[in-house]
């Protein structure tokens, strides 16, 4: 498959001329050698499935024949979160249960006294 004609291809010194040069230790580079050696391996195409070619090749498939083609619907995100609901779940975890819930300090009587009036002013 053709990825970019070469017309499209940039220079490559426009992006990594920025680039500063980094002095490397000899740990990091064993390092790295030894990360590329255990990752490295033969490829094999055959061991991979282009999913989005099957599904394509299905769907052409199905209209040739003239059947009816469903509109999948898409799946809301999944990090999406109702506020609401939330929120309740919040609550109802918060709540506690009646032994677990403190005695209540009884009230202060109120004075017998009649609060101060204001002035107006």
């Amino acid at each position: 498959m053709l990825l970019r004609y070469p017309y499209e291809v940039r220079d490559a010194a426009e992006y990594f001329d920025d680039i500063q040069d980094v002095k490397i230790t000899k740990d990091m580079l064993d390092l790295a050698k030894h990360i590329v050696e255990t990752k490295a391996g033969h490829f094999e195409p055959a061991k991979f499935q282009d999913h989005y070619e099957s599904a394509l090749q299905e769907l052409l498939e199905r209209k040739q024949k003239g059947q009816p083609i469903a509109v999948s619907k898409k799946a809301p995100p999944s990090n999406v979160y109702n506020l609401m609901d939330a929120l309740r779940a919040s609550i109802k975890d918060g709540e506690r249960t009646p032994a677990e819930k403190p005695a209540k300090a009884a009230k202060k009587p109120r004075s017998a006294k009649p609060a101060a009036k204001r002035k107006a002013g």
